[in-house]
């Protein structure tokens, strides 16, 4: 055959091997021996043009998946990091201040609050008292908010002996130092949070194209879908692992990153903003004072520990000629009246016109409260609990708490470590795989696809995805805008990165 032809043997051989896969694949599923119609009515011939056009799909979402991995992962890992040790903040606070935050005896009775706070008074003189928080084990001490020439500094006073244990100034905590690097990637300010809220973004992206690259299509064998493949080698061993690590793990690492928008500056504010405008945030009729308080001031700048729902909850001004304010004793005293559970603090009253604020939101969500109390009268000028928000509160709400591994306790701790180590594991394992395919002399990037019709239709998907994330909306112009007239003026660069 091959002298009457002409053909050479490798190309027939080529094509025989192509055929000859493709026909055992899908043969392999045929109801009949009629070999011709394929499952769905399928013919081999309409099977392989079916594979060919998924090629430059597949190759236009890998090439967006490896360049989104290569810029965000190290910033992914620390997010990871950092957000795993703050999930152990009640553990490793108890560890490392537990003769801060513990008293050895506990005695019959409490001194006054206001006892408490002059104690603290006469030991850090220069500093101003202004808040007070008091945990439900009987065993803690009281943690006296001061501040210290604009920096928050806690003390912490046995409310049985009134003895000050001491002091920990409130950026030297190391689980706030892990919140910080988590939130603000320690530098702080905007851009650093904008920053933070870019790679979780790209992290979404990270986990829809790996999505899609996982999913099976010619064939489905369990292992390297769903269990890898115990003796694969070298950069095959790798692909499993990273594939199955991150189908088993992304429905929970996409609960993580949803979770956290809410803290963000431009995520969170929309997501503000649909809450104000649907009426499923805080509701308008927890305000005993009116709908529309004098007061411009939000809740979140006067007070701690404010559950996120609460946040922008305006504070009424106390308008009155009466100068005596009541005691810290008397707010403890409607605290407790009001039914609110422990752990909460007391927020002091900003100047003659302020409120005292009583606000907890460390524990189970259903235990949200945040009161503002006239500071004069005592009269209850708000009182909004988490039965009072609306829909979409109540989910972000449950959402923070599980996030921060508060919902059901060391198990939520337990799950989001997993989850935490996961992404770890997929940013690491993604780096070796490159690391492995990367010739010495190039970048070793997924080569830009030639086939307009893929490249358009992975950019309206991202286009979909940046209208729902304004801060990615923005990214995607950015490399627009760096791939025009950057990388295809420069043919250096173009070729460095297969472009």
């Amino acid at each position: 055959m091959m002298r009457r032809t002409g053909l050479s043997g490798r190309f027939i051989s080529h094509h025989f091997r192509r055929l000859l896969t493709v026909w055992t694949q899908f043969c392999s599923i045929l109801p009949t021996e009629k070999h011709e119609n394929m499952a769905g009515g399928k013919t081999v011939e309409q099977t392989v043009k079916a594979a060919d056009k998924q090629r430059p799909m597949y190759a236009a979402v890998w090439r967006w998946h490896f360049y989104a991995g290569i810029i965000f992962a190290p910033f992914l890992i620390i997010l990871a990091l950092s957000g795993a040790v703050y999930l152990f903040k009640p553990q490793i606070e108890s560890a490392l201040y537990g003769h801060l935050y513990e008293v050895d005896k506990v005695g019959e009775k409490r001194l006054s609050l206001v006892e408490l706070t002059e104690r603290v008074k006469e030991k850090y003189p220069h500093d101003s008292v202004v808040s007070v928080t008091l945990e439900k084990e009987a065993n803690r001490t009281v943690k006296i908010g001061m501040m210290d020439k604009g920096e928050m500094v806690f003390a912490f006073v046995n409310p049985y002996t009134g003895k000050v244990q001491g002091a920990l100034r409130a950026d030297e905590n190391w689980t706030e130092i892990a919140k910080k690097i988590h939130s603000e990637l320690l530098i702080g300010g905007t851009a650093a949070n904008r920053f933070v809220e870019l790679a979780a973004c790209w992290g979404f992206i990270l986990l829809a194209t790996g999505l899609y690259l996982w999913w099976p299509r010619q064939s489905f064998s369990v292992l390297g879908t769903f269990w890898p493949r115990w003796r694969a080698k070298k950069r095959l061993a790798w692909r499993d692992w990273h594939a199955v690590t991150g189908i088993w793990l992304s429905i929970g690492i996409l609960l993580l990153i949803v979770t956290g928008m809410p803290w963000t500056g431009v995520m969170g504010e929309a997501i503000n903003r649909v809450a104000t405008a649907t009426n499923t945030g805080y509701p308008p009729f927890a305000f005993s004072f009116g709908p529309k308080p004098e007061s411009k001031v939000v809740t979140k700048d006067v007070a701690q520990d404010v559950p996120w729902a609460a946040e922008q909850l305006p504070v009424p001004s106390v308008h009155t000629h009466n100068t005596t304010s009541l005691s810290l004793d008397d707010v403890y005293a409607i605290a407790e009246a009001k039914k609110v559970k422990k752990p909460f603090t007391i927020s002091l009253p900003q100047g003659p016109k302020g409120v005292f604020t009583v606000a907890t939101s460390k524990t189970k969500p259903w235990d949200n409260a945040t009161l503002h109390i006239d500071q004069y009268s005592g009269r209850v000028l708000s009182d909004v609990r988490f039965s009072d928000y609306g829909a979409l509160a109540k989910a972000i709400t449950i959402g923070i708490a599980f996030h921060e591994g508060r919902l059901f306790g060391l198990a939520n701790q337990l799950v989001n470590l997993v989850f935490c180590l996961g992404l770890v594991f997929l940013c690491v394992s993604g780096f070796v795989m490159w690391r492995k395919r990367k010739p010495k002399d190039g970048f070793g990037a997924p080569a830009r696809v030639k086939d307009p019709q893929a490249a358009k239709t992975v950019w309206g998907g991202m286009i979909a995805a940046g209208i729902v994330m304004p801060l990615f909306a923005l990214s995607l112009a950015a490399i627009w805008l760096f791939d025009r007239f950057v990388v295809q003026k420069i043919p250096s660069i173009r070729r460095f990165l297969a472009a």
